[in-house]
């Protein structure tokens, strides 16, 4: 069945991760998804993938985890995923800690949606050297699955080394929260084929039904089972036969952006998703 979900920018001037959490759970909808951006440097070297100005929410987001944990609280079914957390840009073992953390805080709702990332003066100043990002992504990652599967993991690789460890807690989901890897096609969906257990796209951005098409072509030649990796398009417009469209194709879950706004500016957006949703599912 095709699912729903909200992304927003959490800032001191948005609606709150509670409240938002909330009216997605009563209109119907399936998650709420938080991007992440540590800062951003004054340099503004690298160009942004959306467009030529980069809009003021990119410097204003709070931390991910701690808006999303709100967000759990205040909601009884509603998912909640990381939209994606910067990988790069985090130590593993503590993330790992986080990532379980939230997962029991939420009783096993987590959704651990990852990316390589885009601003190289940003992960520059976390010590990440843009070139080799992908590698080091996938080796945290490796290594996190490990942290959270085994008593006593440990993990040795090129940008990721450690002895046997012993982290907990372990996550409530098992063996661990997808992984759902972000990234346009077809460099993210090698990723998501090669280790997650979902694949981000954003509509929009790239011809997506061909891209969706040479997915499951390239899911094919990997072994991977489609169901094994559905796919969550970013971006989805208020266009009906659009949404069924992507249904067709396969799309698991599609996700709405929303402004960083109050509840007065959200709410009747969100209404007229509850229509959607309504009519998209029947």
């Amino acid at each position: 069945m095709l699912e729903f979900g909200a992304s927003m920018f959490f800032t001191d001037y948005s609606m709150s991760p509670s409240a938002l959490g909330r009216a997605l759970e009563e209109r119907g909808f399936e998650s709420v998804w938080a991007p992440e951006h540590s800062h951003i440097p004054a340099s503004r070297r690298s160009p942004w993938p959306g467009g030529a100005e980069l809009p003021k929410r990119y410097y204003d987001t709070m931390d991910p985890f701690v808006t999303l944990t709100a967000a759990a609280a205040a909601t009884t079914t509603l998912k909640i995923g990381t939209g994606v957390c910067l990988v790069n840009q985090r130590d593993p073992i503590q993330t790992a800690k986080l990532v379980a953390s939230i997962d029991h805080v939420s009783a096993g709702r987590f959704l651990f949606g990852i990316g390589i990332g885009w601003n190289a003066d940003e992960m520059e100043n976390h010590g990440t050297v843009f070139a080799t990002r992908a590698k080091l992504v996938r080796e945290r990652i490796e290594a996190m699955k490990e942290i959270w599967t085994k008593s006593k993991p440990e993990y040795h690789g090129e940008f990721v080394n450690f002895d046997p460890i012993m982290a907990w807690p372990k996550p409530v989901t098992k063996p661990h929260p997808p992984v759902i890897v972000g990234g346009a096609f077809p460099h993210g969906a090698r990723r998501a084929l090669r280790y997650g257990q979902g694949w981000i796209p954003i509509a929009g951005r790239a011809p997506i039904e061909e891209a969706l098409r040479a997915f499951h072509q390239m899911a094919a030649e990997a072994g991977r089972d489609l169901a094994e990796v559905p796919v969550s398009t970013f971006g989805a417009n208020e266009d009906l036969e659009e949404i069924r469209r992507y249904r067709d194709l396969g799309v698991s879950r599609m996700v709405i952006t929303l402004d960083s706004e109050k509840e007065d500016k959200i709410l009747p957006v969100l209404d007229r998703w509850a229509k959607i949703i309504k009519q998209a599912k029947q």
